[in-house]
């Protein structure tokens, strides 16, 4: 058994396939023996936590000469006869222990030393500083609380490859830090949206997620079946609906986060269920929309990063300046030359785009092949934060027409490193529009469209109802973590990513 924790000191080397199974075996050894005399480290219930790693380091003339009880995984250790050293590692970081024999008794010091890598410990003992100056805890006791049965990655390299590091996350947060930094900057960025949204009279709530129509955005939904009611259901692709009827019933102002689920591809941006935040505030429109979503995105960045100039792979995007507005017209005319403004009707939009190489379908009309033209040219322009407004009646069933042109609604998708953001409205609310725009979402699903929507009855006997002139915004938490943390794939921000089956 001394083998395995020879290779436990500071010039330790990555075992050898050949040799796992054989340090396994050890491990499985040693805690049999622990259980045969009665010291079961599994049968352990409780510890008294009373500092962490970091507090202890940040808080030191505090700590000084105290004791303290600390408690996590051992992810280091050096043997050097009558003392040694092992590291800590709790939530926050990690600290020296000091172990010795005269300290904590002879049998202790040699149930320590049989301790492995990775093994859950509790150490108390008093707060010093060592010859070298490291912030160390001199041990009064080691406890073992859990033994470790499996092999850590070598740690001087880490857990580096990536499908591994997706599905064995909880080894992937012990083994590399900034792991474990990304995903604890995730959960600050999701408490500032609260928090802002709470400092502005919004109201969190929750609406289901398994729905008999799937409606508020274009995405094939995932189909299950309800047993008890004998029914086909939905998991939810949107929020948007139910939130809606939620303004209908007089809370003015709304949000929610949490996940939807549309059956559609992995890539770097995508997956098949992720974190959405829309909210819906009554009696304003997209305007307002637009400075929540900068005021929003300004606060959040400050508050977590403690700036508001980012860089994601090498790139800088300020949010500190007023974001650009331009619309979806516009945007194309400046990257492509095309003036939609001056294309009137389906034919000259199919020339237009003939002419360009844009690639359309028989059923696209022509706001259809506007917005093919945008994503054509303009999005992988869009670095820095912009507004892209008023966008074609054809994409946006749900949006207000824009009472000067209604060919176009007051729409906006936000955009920073090419990237869409947020989508945003000035709701419809006019219960005899929607009717006549689910209609033409049943003829493109009639057409073989399968991200179209299904006319929703009840959402619309709500805006017969009535409800008020409304502005809603819906953000993709992901990408906005993506881009906060300098993450190169979405799945680097999702604790467990959808993977596939390795049985498969």
């Amino acid at each position: 058994m001394a083998g395995e924790n020879q290779n436990q000191n500071q010039n330790q080397k990555k075992p050898q396939a050949e040799d796992v199974n054989q340090i396994l075996a050890v491990r499985r050894e040693k805690l049999a023996k622990l259980q045969a005399e009665g010291k079961d480290p599994f049968c352990i219930t409780k510890f008294e936590v009373t500092a962490h790693s970091m507090e202890v380091k940040n808080h030191y003339d505090t700590y000084e000469g105290k004791e303290v009880s600390v408690a996590g995984r051992m992810m280091f250790k050096r043997i050097m006869g009558k003392a040694s050293f092992c590291n800590v590692q709790d939530k926050d970081g990690s600290i020296q222990i000091y172990v010795a024999r005269d300290s904590i008794g002879e049998e202790p010091y040699a149930d320590f030393k049989k301790m492995d890598i990775g093994d859950i410990v509790g150490v108390k003992g008093t707060v010093f500083t060592t010859k070298t100056g490291e912030i160390s805890i001199h041990a009064d006791s080691v406890a073992l609380l859990s033994k470790s049965l499996q092999v850590l990655p070598e740690k001087f390299h880490g857990l580096t490859d990536t499908d591994m590091r997706y599905r064995q996350r909880y080894v992937d947060l012990i083994v590399n830090p900034e792991v474990r930094d990304t995903f604890i900057k995730r959960s600050q960025i999701i408490s500032s949206i609260r928090r802002y949204l709470d400092s502005q009279g919004f109201m969190e709530v929750e609406t289901p997620m398994l729905v008999n129509n799937a409606g508020g955005a274009a995405a094939r939904p995932f189909v299950t079946y309800f047993n008890a009611l004998d029914e086909e259901e939905k998991l939810r692709i949107s929020l948007e609906l139910y939130l809606k009827r939620l303004i209908v019933g007089g809370l003015e102002r709304v949000y929610e986060i949490g996940r939807v689920f549309r059956n559609e591809g992995v890539d770097t941006r995508h997956n098949p269920e992720f974190t959405l935040m829309e909210l819906y505030q009554a009696y304003t429109d997209y305007h307002g929309m637009m400075d929540l979503t900068e005021n929003l995105y300004r606060q959040v960045a400050q508050e977590v990063l403690g700036t508001t100039t980012i860089t994601y792979q090498g790139i800088t995007m300020d949010l500190g300046k007023p974001f650009e507005r331009i619309t979806m017209v516009d945007a194309v005319k400046k990257y492509s030359g095309v003036d939609f403004a001056q294309i009137h009707t389906l034919e000259e939009a199919r020339a237009a785009a003939k002419e360009h190489h844009v690639e359309f379908e028989e059923r696209h009309k022509k706001g259809d092949i506007l917005n093919l033209f945008f994503e054509e040219f303009v999005e992988e322009h869009l670095v820095q934060p912009t507004f892209v407004m008023d966008h074609p009646i054809e994409i946006s069933p749900l949006t207000k027409k824009k009472p000067d042109n209604p060919e176009y609604v007051e729409r906006f998708e936000f955009f920073m490193n090419g990237w869409e953001m947020a989508n945003a409205y000035s709701e419809l609310n006019d219960p005899i529009d929607q009717r006549e725009r689910f209609a033409a979402q049943e003829e493109m699903l009639a057409q073989g469209n399968e991200e179209a929507n299904h006319t929703d009855e009840d959402f619309i006997n709500a805006l017969m109802v009535g409800m008020p002139p409304t502005g809603g915004i819906g953000f993709g938490i992901d990408r906005m973590v993506m881009l906060l943390t300098d993450s190169a794939a979405i799945r680097d921000v999702l604790l467990f990513p959808t993977m596939k089956s390795l049985e498969k």
